[in-house]
This record gives structure tokens, C-alpha cells and sequence, in this order.
């Protein structure tokens, strides 16, 4: 797939999603990346993620389970010389940036920071190799069944024998963003669809199981009509 560029609509999808509902911007992550050179931290970084998934399986016609997870943190590195510690919450706010800063710059050598920290960010414009979409808002739930429908139908179309098929659907949907002490900020989206379909044959009493899925990293459409 060609790239895309410059990468910054994967920038504001990351300040949506990851920033903005919680009160941040840039500014208050160079504070709080700051607060640790007042000891001698050489490097620090924060790492923000979001992550959505779901699951969608269906057998003989009827959906048998359904799942959908969202989990989401900010992570805190500092480097002292050869040193590196690190720091994670699960709640982002800037409260708990400046708990898990703190925490992590407790490996800084004695004596005062001489590193300057950046006073403004820097967006990087690199390449993206994804589309910046959500794939789980693709397709909303009753489309979803139907793809599932359809995999059911052309796996028994196949061959008679067939006696039972088992199809699944999966969607995740990962938002990455980066700032560094220098002021460098980058953000990245990262996709991703898989279809799944277990079919079970039988002749003369006999049973053989067969498997097979693929995806990638793209929204539910995907997967066409013809799959």
C-alpha cells in the first residue's frame, strides 16, 4: 500500500482521542516531561495509548458471543546515563503525568539538570502507512452480522459435506501518540481486521476440521463482496 503524507491527520486523531477529552495539550506534556530535568534526567519521553477492540463469532446462523474492550494509559521513560526507568498509569490526567513523572526521575544522579527541555512541541510529518479510521465504527452491528452471514453461506456453498461452520469477525483500533523532552511529538494509527471462518465435514461417519482467516490492517470494508 502506498503511504500517505504528511501524517498530520494521525496527529489530530491522537489529540482527539487521547488528549483533548482530559484536559491536556502540548504545553502541560512539556510540563510535566520538565518536571523531571530538575534532577539529572539526560532524556525522557511520555507514550500515550488508546486501544479498542471487539470480537464478533457466529455458528450455525446465530451470533454466540459478542466482546468489546477499550483500554487506554500514558507511560513515563527517563534516561540517567546508563540508567533507564519507567512509569505507567492507566488513568491520563495531568495529575497522574506528574505522579508517574516523579516516579521515574528518582534514577537521576546527584546534582541539578543540565538538559534543556523544549519549550514547544514539534509535530513530525513522517509517513504513515495506515489510514487514520477507526475500523470498529465501519461497519455498525447489523452490517457485521451479515458479513458473518455471508462467510457462513459461501463456506457451505462449497462443499456438501459441510455440516457446521463457525465465523468470526475481529476489529481493533490502536492510537499512539509521542512526545519527547526535545519537543519532537509523532502519533500513530494503527488499524486492524481479521475474518475467521472453522469448518467441520462429514462423510460415511467421518469428521475433518478445516480453519482459515486473514485481514490486515484496514477498516471492515475490506472484506468485498467476493471476500
Amino acid at each position: 500500500m502506498k503511504p500517505f503524507e504528511p501524517n498530520l491527520s494521525s496527529l489530530a486523531v491522537a489529540r482527539d482521542v487521547l488528549l483533548t477529552p482530559f484536559g491536556l495539550d502540548e504545553g502541560k506534556l512539556l510540563s510535566a516531561l520538565g518536571s523531571m530535568f530538575t534532577h539529572k534526567v539526560d532524556y525522557a519521553d511520555l507514550y500515550f495509548q488508546f486501544t479498542k477492540s471487539e470480537g464478533w463469532s457466529l455458528e450455525e446462523g446465530i451470533v454466540k458471543t459478542g466482546s468489546f474492550s477499550i483500554d487506554q494509559g500514558v507511560g513515563v521513560r527517563a534516561v540517567s546515563g546508563e540508567r533507564t526507568a519507567f512509569s505507567y498509569s492507566d488513568e491520563i490526567s495531568e495529575a497522574a503525568l506528574l505522579d508517574a513523572a516523579a516516579a521515574t526521575r528518582t534514577i537521576a544522579r546527584a546534582g541539578s539538570g543540565k538538559i534543556k527541555i523544549a519549550t514547544a512541541a514539534r509535530p513530525t510529518g513522517g509517513r504513515s502507512l495506515y489510514l487514520p479510521h477507526d475500523p470498529l465504527a465501519s461497519l455498525d452491528a447489523t452490517a457485521k452480522v451479515k458479513l458473518l452471514e455471508r462467510v457462513e453461506k459461501m463456506a457451505r456453498a462449497k462443499d456438501p459435506r459441510v455440516v457446521q461452520v463457525m465465523a468470526g469477525l475481529a476489529g481493533e483500533y490502536d492510537v499512539v501518540l509521542v512526545v519527547r523532552s526535545d519537543g519532537v511529538l509523532a502519533a500513530d494509527i494503527r488499524p486492524l481486521v481479521r475474518v475467521s471462518v472453522t469448518v467441520i465435514a462429514e462423510q460415511n461417519g467421518r469428521r475433518e476440521v478445516g480453519s482459515s482467516g486473514g485481514g490486515g490492517r484496514y477498516d471492515y470494508g475490506y472484506f468485498s463482496d467476493e471476500l
